[in-house]
């Protein structure tokens, strides 16, 4: 199995690092070929710019014209995947900026379900508020959106704060496990 991880932290320490680290560890556990894509290191990525009338390239071929920025190359690891985690601390009760973006152009050239290349695939959700905790339901609520949108298949919702992250890390951990050894979403254990 692909598991890949999408990473929408621009950190590379702190709570969102320390669940990824675990949600790595248990895909592999797991039996995963596990990569993680960490959307900060591609150079330029942009917002969707909702070329011509609104639509471009996404719609009929499944590409966005926005130019090379990074995206194409992400877009296909995407494809290649049999599972995927959504990772992202929470700013202002959202993803990050990073990861709104590559996920709206993503959701415009992957959307035509059954024939979206995350129609079916088994989705693990994980939003890590720091601070306050405040804002973890709408930022899963935000990513479930992307999801039913694309027709991909919302294994868990994991939300993480500094109060329940020494339990809610070991659950990141098993659900990644869990996907990576072929559960799937739904099934009674």
């Amino acid at each position: 199995m692909k598991f890949l991880i999408i990473s929408g932290n621009p950190k590379k320490d702190g709570l969102c690092s320390s669940v990824t680290y675990k949600v790595i560890r248990g895909a592999m556990d797991g039996g995963a070929n596990t990569m993680i894509l960490t959307l900060d290191g591609l150079e330029g990525l942009g917002r969707c710019r909702c070329c011509g009338d609104g639509w471009g390239a996404c719609l009929n071929e499944s590409h966005c014209e926005f130019g090379v920025d990074g995206f194409d190359e992400a877009q296909i690891l995407v494809k290649n995947a049999d599972a995927i985690c959504l990772i992202t601390p929470v700013y202002w009760g959202e993803m990050t900026e990073i990861l709104k973006c590559f996920l709206d152009r993503l959701r415009r050239c992957e959307f035509k379900p059954p024939n979206g290349a995350l129609y079916g695939k088994p989705v693990l959700l994980v939003a890590s508020p720091g601070g306050s905790g405040n804002g973890m339901l709408t930022c899963l609520e935000q990513m479930d959106r992307f999801c039913r949108h694309t027709g991909a298949v919302i294994f868990d919702y994991i939300g993480v704060n500094r109060w329940n992250s020494d339990y809610k890390r070991q659950t990141a951990y098993s659900a990644a496990k869990a996907m990576a050894e072929g559960r799937k979403a739904g099934e009674t254990v």
